[in-house]
């Protein structure tokens, strides 16, 4: 979250809760289980406290201000905010807002949470339950919502139709009776009938596939256009945004996925995309170093981004992920599971943005000859959470500002390295984004050869992945 976060949201704006269907406690189990990993401790703390303000079966809460939500879950404005677009994107809570005269007013409306089914079979947030929860704990939890069902097979079905047991009414009788039950119900007032909330899950923006290009060329013989129905579209679009299948390979993925009866089959369309990712990446399924930094960040960010040569870097770091920022070290080459590990570590308990991620992965690669230390990653990841740097600028600022404490650490380390193995210190690189914050106290390098052989190696980098984004 930016220090830009007042033009959304203020402590004195007010807001109200308000549900249209009525939250029971199967939910909060739900919630607990399987969105907490997913949203963390905060944004779960932020959707209970603001159903806590519901009275039980009322829809409408207290009106009050958002200092309210300061003092209950003892945290700041950015961080509300930062958790409410959490429960935003994951489906939990939609958010509306109408500006009056001194202050703005907040509509928070609650979103009952996916069933168990809805949920274990979304193909999102399923993959990202596994992937945060690992195999065993995932099916712990999943045989929690699971229950033996009752084998037909030795009973008969005595169960009485409606027709068995009720008396209809002559038609005269329908007639009246018809008129009036509609008068009765016609809604004049605005109201609505509780129960008629559902969610839908995630939502995805339009551009995140462009079903244009998907479409251009695919014949009705290949692919029957009535198979491509709305649902059929939304697990397109979310398959797509998961395994990073673009449009024209989608094709092929569909095209496995059609069943005899030309029907395409959603669950078989997960298993031909999983195949089709796992045959690419020849790893697990998509984890968070998957991620690129979020577009609001970037924009945000625009306008903190001045004339400074390494703003350069800034686009770079903001358009690729953690593992492709890795692979770029190694000239493509896959990146190996343990500097993955440590980066997925970093973005999950710290909560760091992918962006946040690549600064830290180039300044320590910098300055570790070419090697993520763990202790070192964590420690500097650890300072930047507290810190709440969310953007590729503020991380790069925050490093250059903190690069002397930095260094000291390293030093430290080193030290008390060489005490064991008596080996030489070796003197540290150090990025050029970072030597002007440096004083002319600073040691020379000894190797000057191969600094100049890095800074190239770097440039490759830089100018492969400028002709990509071309």
């Amino acid at each position: 979250m930016t220090s830009q976060h007042w033009k959304e949201l203020i402590a004195i704006d007010r807001y109200v809760v308000h549900t249209n269907d009525i939250l029971h406690d199967y939910d909060r189990q739900i919630i607990t289980k399987l969105y907490q990993p997913l949203i963390g401790p905060i944004g779960y703390s932020l959707y209970m406290t603001l159903w806590s303000q519901l009275k039980e079966k009322e829809h409408w809460g207290k009106e009050v201000t958002h200092h309210y939500l300061m003092a209950m879950m003892q945290c700041g404005l950015p961080e509300i905010y930062r958790e409410r677009q959490k429960l935003e994107g994951i489906g939990l809570l939609k958010t509306f807002v109408k500006e009056e005269q001194e202050h703005r007013l907040f509509v928070y409306e609650l979103i009952p949470p996916l069933t168990p089914h809805e949920f274990f079979n979304d193909g999102v947030l399923n993959v990202y339950l596994y992937n945060r929860l690992g195999k065993n704990v995932f099916q712990n939890v999943k045989q929690h919502f699971l229950y033996p069902s009752l084998s037909k097979d030795q009973f008969k079905d005595v169960t009485r139709s409606f027709n068995d047991t009720f008396q209809t009414l002559h038609m005269s009788e329908i007639s009246s009776v018809q008129k009036e039950v509609k008068s009765t119900l016609t809604n004049k007032e605005n109201l609505k009938y509780v129960g008629e909330a559902k969610s839908n899950g995630i939502s995805l923006d339009d551009h995140t596939f462009d079903f244009k290009l998907f479409l251009a060329g695919l014949s009705d013989t290949m692919v029957p256009k009535k198979a491509l129905t709305i649902e059929v579209r939304e697990a397109i679009q979310k398959i797509s945004f998961l395994y990073k299948i673009d449009p024209i390979e989608m094709k092929n993925v569909v095209i496995d996925a059609i069943d005899e009866n030309d029907e395409i089959n959603i669950e078989n369309l997960r298993k031909s995309a999983q195949n089709t990712y796992l045959f690419k990446s020849g790893e697990s399924l998509p984890t968070l170093v998957e991620k690129i930094q979020p577009d609001k960040l970037k924009e945000e960010e625009k306008e903190l981004i001045g004339q400074n040569p390494e703003d350069e870097l800034i686009p770079l770091l903001n358009n690729i992920s953690p593992r492709e920022l890795l692979e770029g070290w190694s000239q493509g080459a896959q990146a190996s599971k343990a500097d993955l590990q440590i980066i997925e570590d970093v973005m999950f308990k710290q909560k760091l943005t992918p962006g946040v991620v690549n600064v830290l992965i180039y300044y320590v690669m910098i300055k570790t000859d070419m090697k993520l230390s763990k202790s070192y990653v964590e420690k500097i990841a650890s300072h930047w959470a507290r810190k709440g740097v969310k953007t590729v600028k503020e991380a790069m600022d925050l490093a250059k500002n903190e690069h002397k404490e930095y260094q000291q650490w390293e030093e430290t380390k080193k030290q008390s390295t060489n005490k064991k193995t008596r080996k030489p210190i070796r003197k540290e690189m150090v990025p050029d984004w970072l030597k002007e914050k440096e004083e002319n106290s600073v040691e020379k390098l000894d190797d000057e050869e191969k600094i100049k052989e890095e800074e190239r190696k770097m440039e490759e980098i830089l100018k492969h992945y400028r002709e990509s984004e071309e």
